[in-house]
């Protein structure tokens, strides 16, 4: 009788098969999710409410909470995710305007919401707008610096003066359709977007206290 033992080289030869089906797969599999989706719970969190009532601020005071404040955010698709996006910014809209609220910002992170998506109250604008900004990243601080009293949403009662917060600042953000726009900012209105930004970031004010 033959021995059926394979020799050492067609031994090689299917391991190295077999390794390359398994790395064709995955990266076919991982072409194909999405860039920046929702996650399923997020999802259900955007949908699944009273869409003409405030979402509910994550705070400091809670340990489940923290954690997710201190978390780093993803980008958002703003064509993939469209309609979950208008949801999501209808809430965070709501939720800063409302009464027991009333601030000039929003962070996504701030309603449980990991997506880089924020709302900023523009004061420097007719009527003092609120306008969202999708992926924002400040690309050039200015050397001047403006010191602000600050507080926010997110942390309860403590108020305090940051000192480090540039004077004018050099935004980056996605449009709504998917291009690229810069703008330059100052004033109190940089302070609210470096505020905001840092969220997205896992940063507090009070870190630059």
């Amino acid at each position: 009788m033959k021995s059926s033992r394979l020799s050492p080289a067609a031994l090689y030869l299917i391991v190295f098969l077999l390794v390359s089906s398994c790395a064709i797969f995955t990266n076919r599999h991982t072409a194909l999710l999405p860039k920046g989706t929702f996650s399923a719970d997020e999802t259900a969190l955007i949908t699944g409410r009273d869409t003409a009532e405030p979402m509910r601020v994550f705070k400091t005071d809670s340990h489940s909470d923290s954690i997710l404040l201190r978390s780093k955010s993803s980008d958002v698709d703003p064509v993939a995710d469209s309609a979950i996006l208008k949801k999501l910014i209808r809430g965070m809209y709501l939720t800063v305007t409302d009464s027991a609220s009333l601030g000039v910002g929003i962070a996504a992170p701030q309603v449980g919401v990991l997506k880089n998506v924020i709302l900023v109250e523009r004061s420097d604008k007719k009527g003092s707008p609120f306008e969202t900004y999708l992926n924002p990243k400040i690309i050039q601080y200015s050397k001047m610096k403006q010191d602000c009293r600050e507080g926010c949403l997110s942390v309860p009662v403590t108020r305090g003066v940051t000192k480090n917060r540039s004077y004018s600042i050099l935004v980056e953000y996605t449009g709504f359709d998917n291009k690229p726009v810069r703008e330059m900012v100052e004033g109190f209105t940089a302070v609210i977007f470096q505020h905001e930004i840092d969220h997205l970031n896992g940063i507090l004010f009070f870190d630059h206290i």
